[in-house]
């Protein structure tokens, strides 16, 4: 309705007789993004308020994604179970399970799980949804950027749950990103690309809950990622024997001591120098 200002009637105004042609209208939408821009790898749906979400009968657009593109992934914001979970600013503390209900803001049911791995049948795929600054959109007054640090320690908590990392930028009105967007995004690309072993194609981690260092699996490998600046060695539950220590970033052999009580692995200060230290223990 362009006759009042979007933050009036932005969740919907299902009580209008307009409104079966604004259903009408959303579906020629999905229709032309999923017939005219070949595969499709995700639809995700948003701004949809819990109060109307009844009125939009998400399971007639659900329906029409599988069948034009079955293959295509869908998020959860229509209010109906979906193929992934959108936690909006923040991070779970516990890896999400498939039955737990909570809203995209409320992050009390899922941290109320056990900090450990479930068993890969309940794992509910999720992405974590984040701003850089405090806003979804450009606004210029908005300065409250966090640091490339933060945003890369953001993504290992995400990955080490299994989640993905949407991260937001918003383009300026003549289509330019924001150098504070440029540069904070250059800083984490270099430091994912360094240590991608350990993030594409990982998993959540067998180790969780350890306040000195997150884990991600993949294969026969799991990566440490050392989140305590000042650990001076990690200790890692005994599980099965450690073969190999390696820093990903430079494939550095690492020292390491195994016994009955776990495996000890000494964080030398050179580990630091490109940043959080990414191990990969074999």
């Amino acid at each position: 309705d362009t006759s009042k200002p979007a933050t009036t009637n932005y969740r919907g105004e299902p009580t209008r007789p307009e409104w079966p042609l604004l259903l009408d209208y959303i579906s020629l939408q999905l229709h032309e993004l999923l017939t005219r821009y070949g595969k499709v790898m995700e639809i995700w749906f948003d701004s949809v308020d819990w109060r109307t979400r009844p009125f939009y009968d998400g399971q007639r657009f659900i329906d029409e994604v599988h069948r034009l593109q079955p293959d295509t992934l869908i998020n959860d914001r229509l209010g109906i179970p979906c193929d992934f979970v959108t936690a909006e600013q923040y991070v779970p503390k516990a890896i999400p399970e498939k039955g737990v209900n909570y809203s995209p803001q409320d992050k009390a049911a899922i941290d109320k799980l056990p900090l450990a791995p479930p068993r890969p049948q309940d794992f509910q795929p999720w992405e974590a949804c984040m701003t850089i600054n405090d806003t979804w959109a450009y606004r210029p007054k908005d300065h409250n950027f966090k640091s490339a640090d933060k945003l890369i320690r953001t993504l290992i908590e995400v990955i080490s749950r299994g989640g993905n990392f949407l991260l937001d930028i918003g383009p300026k009105p003549d289509g330019l990103i924001q150098q504070e967007f440029v540069d904070r995004l250059q800083q984490v690309g270099a430091w994912a690309l360094a240590n991608s072993a350990a993030i594409y194609g990982s998993t959540y981690g067998p180790v969780q809950g350890q306040p000195a260092y997150r884990t991600t699996s993949r294969g026969n490998s799991t990566y440490v990622f050392v989140m305590d600046d000042a650990a001076q060695e990690i200790i890692l539950p005994h599980g099965k024997p450690v073969q190999h220590v390696r820093l990903i970033s430079d494939n550095r052999p690492v020292k390491f001591h195994s016994s009955v009580a776990g495996t000890r692995i000494p964080i030398d200060a050179s580990l630091r120098d490109a940043g959080i230290p990414v191990l990969e223990i074999r």
